[in-house]
């Protein structure tokens, strides 16, 4: 499996993020949105915790099929309207760190659990 990120020289570079991905391999994984659930499926904490809690379980799921961080293409994450997106960033950093992809960030009005800040789902390329 490889992965090229984009980060074309005439768009904004971001540590964080590429402009694109081109992946090519044999086996692709969806994740399904992950909020702040704990093993007990129970959501506490804030932004930081939650979003911390929703990576960790991203990276749960992609391990159970085989898969690495560094296999994922695309991120989306989905933030309560009411949150702050630069808390959420920095909390990413914390479990996610420099392992830049595409990310889509969207602001929500609420979630199917009223206690939940964000939501993250991912598809990863393994080769």
């Amino acid at each position: 499996m490889a992965v090229t990120h984009l980060n074309p020289e005439s768009m904004h570079r971001s540590p964080a993020f590429s402009q694109g991905a081109v992946a090519t391999g044999s086996r692709t994984v969806y994740v399904g949105g992950q909020n702040g659930v704990d093993a007990d499926n129970v959501i506490t904490g804030d932004l930081v915790t939650q979003t911390e809690t929703a990576l960790r379980n991203v990276l749960t799921v992609l391990a159970e099929a085989g898969a690495s961080q560094e296999d994922v293409v695309k991120l989306t994450i989905y933030l309560h309207a009411e949150t702050d997106v630069q808390e959420a960033f920095a909390a990413s950093q914390e479990v996610w760190g420099p392992h830049a992809v595409p990310v889509t960030v969207v602001v929500v009005a609420g979630f199917g659990r009223p206690e939940a800040l964000v939501e993250i789902d991912a598809i990863a390329v393994v080769g």
